[in-house]
């Protein structure tokens, strides 16, 4: 083997590492949110606001590491699995932790205290079961090929089953962030925070689809057009990222269950159209 080739070959072995080092900065994001979780308290509610940002700024890299893998043609089962440990990590524990310490575990001690009690013993076990349906919802992704939804969609579009994880960590940092990191204070807020891990639990363990944006391509023959939204995003989100980010996330969140509806409604119709089409014979007058 002479010089040239000895050169290319360490060359494409390092191009390997390129997707890992992005996996491993969604990796350290998740490990800097749980660190902010454990130091944060209502005097100190910089501490939550920081965590959710982290989950946040994880997503776009989330993103990014298999795209690049595909791009350079390097991806392998090694990076698969540190990815999915990744996600599992930073969209998984990381706001899991984050939605226990900031929506029960702070609530002030003066309320009722059986009552808070409760709301704090049932709220760590919905968490937990956030955290269950994120690692199911990554499992049924590594081993399905070609998983269709129960409601189809547009045929020139791809779509997940179920929503990501990444997207369901999203909704809870947004939040988060949304109140400024200052943690829930009340019974009733903290219900309503129930409600909502719950819901976004299901979400991801649900056989409903999701814009998966795979479609997007980023060397469109028009690229300024994108350069020109891709500014106007990144400058909104940095100027309004309390607002922008919550509404995108639960935009994202609601696209799902609006589908779903809309698939449910137009099933409905379709089969009461037929039934009067097609009256039972045997039904007597």
């Amino acid at each position: 083997m002479n010089r040239d080739d000895r050169r290319s070959q360490r060359l494409r072995r390092g191009m390997y590492i390129i997707p890992s080092v992005f996996t491993s900065v969604n990796i350290a994001a998740g490990y800097f949110a749980v660190t902010q979780c454990l130091q944060g308290s209502p005097a100190q509610p910089h501490h939550f606001d920081y965590a959710a940002l982290a989950i946040g700024f994880a997503v776009p890299f989330d993103a990014l590491d298999g795209r690049i893998a595909r791009m350079t043609n390097t991806t392998s089962e090694f990076g698969k699995e540190l990815d999915s440990l990744a996600d599992v990590i930073t969209f998984g524990v990381a706001p899991s932790i984050l939605a226990f310490t900031w929506g029960f575990s702070m609530l002030p001690t003066s309320m009722d205290p059986v009552l808070r009690q409760k709301l704090v013993e049932f709220g760590a076990f919905l968490c937990f079961l956030f955290l269950l349906c994120g690692a199911g919802r990554l499992a049924r992704f590594n081993i399905s090929h070609n998983p269709q939804p129960k409601n189809p969609g547009r045929p020139d579009r791809k779509y997940f089953v179920g929503m990501p994880i990444p997207a369901g960590a999203g909704v809870i940092a947004s939040v988060v962030h949304l109140f400024h990191g200052n943690p829930v204070f009340n019974w009733w807020l903290a219900v309503s925070w129930m409600v909502l891990v719950a819901l976004v639990g299901f979400l991801m363990v649900s056989t409903w689809r999701f814009w998966s944006g795979k479609e997007i391509n980023l060397a469109h023959r028009h690229p300024f057009q994108m350069l020109i939204l891709l500014g106007i995003i990144v400058y909104s989100t940095v100027m309004f990222s309390h607002e922008v980010l919550f509404l995108f996330a639960f935009g994202y969140m609601f696209s799902g269950i609006f589908a779903r509806a809309a698939y449910s409604s137009r099933r409905g119709r379709n089969l009461g159209n037929t039934q009067v089409s097609n009256p039972d014979p045997s039904a007597s007058e």
